[in-house]
């Protein structure tokens, strides 16, 4: 391989990383680092909140499958560029803090814009990056050079909002902490369009001949008769309830461990930091004994991490076990994100239908957009405090359960085409 060659393939992954995060930042990363902030400044309740997120769920949802039949027939380049521009628009509107019916609409267009054009090119881009055998490694550095980028980011965001409140925020106004919010709005914006520039200009234009894409109907019909992609459906929502359920984390800190809002978001941004480490071992540990055994194992961590949060009591003074704690379940939910995707490999998925298998597993895979902030909010306010998030740390342990019986099973299922 030439050097010429290994640059362009360092920059190819380089540039796919950033966009592969910095496309959900406006829509997740502001509630995940900031929900505190969100909700005094939008002056929403934790179902409010979650409802707006669920209609980002419920679009995302119809616009996944038919992403995928996209990312077979047209460059990656093309369909990233503009998903990254659209949603960075959006974010100019969600600097003016638009009411909640504002809110529907825009995390409505989010949902289309990150995903029908996104999503699905963006697996196929890196699964064609990787190549055979090295399914792991191309997964682990997507996800876990996505968690490096967003944990960047996320730090730079909390120096904002914190340069710009007292030095005590519990005694900022709420004009200070709309405009810290704003800015921080802002920083996120201006990283998506950045993202979008570096996706035309560095990731090369694939383009298969016409006579090489095979109609889409043949595509569904070879995909939907291997019994490992199901069962890989399962191992996604189930991984996916874990990830949404880090959306939680830093009201948790202010609630349950009585830190202040600022802390509660060092607290999730600190636990970002795992994500490179763990995706990126969990991928190589993949390539080395399978992502259906990584993908057990992570689960195992994430249920025992969950039955502790859910069945003892929060202690003040000992914020050591939340951090741990929080490291423990972050480091297994980003494990199973470095290796979910390179199951398509195990499970004999064809390369050529590969965005139409992206397709199908995230219609199923990712319906958690639409119920985890919803049931979450739920829970937190029909059982306001401690008590409510031990409900809901219980509810992400039973889908985690639900993803290690999924990942046995998966390694006994005959995967094979027809």
């Amino acid at each position: 391989m030439s050097e010429k060659h290994q640059l362009e393939r360092v920059v190819t992954i380089v540039c796919l990383i950033i966009a592969g995060e910095a496309v959900f930042s406006l829509p997740f990363h502001v509630a995940r680092f900031f929900r505190p902030t969100v909700l005094q400044v939008f002056d929403f309740t934790n179902t409010e909140l979650g409802a707006v997120q669920a209609v980002y769920g419920m679009v995302a949802m119809l616009a996944y499958f038919p992403g995928g039949p996209l990312a077979d027939r047209f460059p990656a380049r093309r369909l990233l560029t503009g998903s990254l521009l659209c949603t960075s628009v959006g974010g100019l509107y969600f600097a003016t803090f638009p009411g909640y019916r504002g809110m529907w609409l825009l995390f409505a267009y989010w949902g289309l814009t990150t995903i029908l054009l996104f999503w699905a090119a963006l697996i196929r881009a890196t699964r064609e990056w990787g190549g055979p055998g090295k399914q792991g490694r191309a997964y682990g550095l997507l996800d876990g050079g996505r968690g490096l980028f967003a944990a960047l980011v996320a730090a730079g965001a909390v120096f904002v909002l914190q340069s710009l409140l007292p030095e005590d925020p519990t005694t900022a106004t709420a004009d200070e902490r709309a405009e810290a919010l704003r800015n921080v709005i802002l920083v996120y914006t201006v990283t998506t369009a950045g993202a979008g520039l570096l996706c035309w200009f560095f990731v090369p234009e694939r383009e298969a001949p016409a006579s090489q894409r095979p109609p889409v109907l043949r595509h569904v019909g070879k995909v939907m008769r291997l019994p490992g992609v199901w069962l890989q459906a399962i191992i996604v929502v189930s991984a996916y309830v874990g990830y949404k359920g880090i959306d939680n984390y830093s009201l948790f800190a202010v609630q349950a461990y009585g830190m202040n809002e600022v802390e509660g978001a060092q607290v999730t941004a600190i636990s970002a930091w795992v994500r490179p480490v763990a995706a990126v071992a969990a991928g190589l540990l993949g390539d080395r004994i399978t992502a259906s055994r990584v993908s057990a194992l992570c689960f195992a961590a994430m249920v025992a991490s969950y039955l502790w949060f859910g069945l003892t009591e929060p202690v003040p003074s000992t914020r050591w076990v939340l951090y741990a704690n929080v490291l423990v379940s972050c480091a297994a939910v980003f494990g199973l994100r470095g290796v979910y995707f390179a199951l398509f490999e195990e499970g004999a998925v064809p390369i050529e239908a590969t965005g139409t298998a992206v397709g199908l597993v995230s219609v199923i895979g990712y319906t958690p957009d639409v119920f985890v902030a919803l049931v979450g909010g739920w829970l937190l306010d029909r059982s306001p405090g401690v008590a409510g998030h031990q409900h809901f740390f219980l509810f992400l342990g039973t889908f985690a359960a639900i993803g290690l019986v999924a990942s046995l099973r998966f390694r006994t299922a005959q995967s094979s085409l027809p």
